[in-house]
């Protein structure tokens, strides 16, 4: 019988993804940290990472991202695995060119906040040399849903509006990024998990959305206030290419805007 085996299944993804795959009636094995990795794990799904607080746990962002994979890649016995990476890695790319899975993505190793990136992408090295076929990377834009207690910038402009009536942007109105549902997100690691003709996969929406016109749409659900910080960066990123996720699992994704109400009201209550 086929089952899968979710690491850092307590974090946002995983959690989704659990619930996902339980709904389908699949086994689904979930180790806590530390647990040994012993037998047959099926089809393993690495959900453990670090996000907004990498720069302040080095150490802990290079064991999750790299040590701890390339642990189970040497001594695991799994069908298939699938690498939660992230679109982080194309932030150095100009933003006239396509995020695509081929480009060569430049990093600056003095850059402390690229020790992301770095740990990300030799986590995908890793994968990528892997003799199994079925080992494959998923590069995981930025994810919206119900992440009530993150740092992100969504989930933080989103409780600004609601709890103070006001979002301070630190970063220019013109600043923008891929975001995609969770819901989409679990869905596709379960495709990849299952098969398809690349090992290595951009999950987003495929648009990028400007800070600008999300707090366009927050003035007018939540009818806040917006001020941004003087001299405040522009950071874009390029458009993303989910071509790939079309090509492979007819991938058609949610938009941030048509959702965008339904997430207030769920922060709301």
């Amino acid at each position: 019988m086929t089952f899968y085996t979710v690491l850092g299944a307590a974090g946002f993804i995983g959690r989704h993804l659990v619930r996902h795959l339980r709904a389908r009636s699949l086994e689904v094995r979930t180790p806590g940290r530390g647990e040994p990795l012993t037998g047959d794990l099926g089809r393993v799904i690495f959900c453990i990472g670090l996000t907004a607080d990498f720069r302040q746990r080095p150490w802990d962002t290079l064991d999750a991202h790299v040590a701890a994979l390339v642990d189970l890649l040497r001594r695991g016995n799994f069908s298939s695995l699938v690498y939660l990476s992230s679109t982080r890695v194309y932030i150095h790319l100009p933003p006239d060119r396509s995020g695509e899975e081929s480009a060569v993505l430049p990093v600056d190793v003095a850059d402390p906040g690229d020790l992301f990136n770095l740990s990300k992408l030799a986590g995908e090295a890793a994968c990528l040399a892997h003799p199994n076929p079925a080992v494959r990377v998923a590069r995981i834009a930025n994810v919206y849903g119900d992440d009530l207690t993150s740092d992100n910038f969504l989930p933080s402009i989103i409780r600004d509006a609601l709890e103070r009536g006001h979002i301070h942007l630190q970063t220019a109105l013109a600043s923008a990024k891929d975001y995609v549902s969770v819901g989409d997100v679990v869905r596709c690691l379960h495709d990849m998990a299952l098969g398809g003709s690349f090992r290595l996969y951009n999950v987003a929406s495929g648009r990028t959305v400007s800070h600008g016109e999300i707090v366009g749409w927050l003035r007018e659900i939540c009818g806040c206030t917006v001020s941004v910080e003087p001299g405040a960066p522009e950071l874009r990123f390029p458009p993303l290419s989910i071509e790939r996720l079309r090509r492979d699992f007819g991938f058609t994704p949610a938009a941030l805007d048509r959702d965008l109400r339904a997430l207030v009201e769920q922060y709301r209550r």
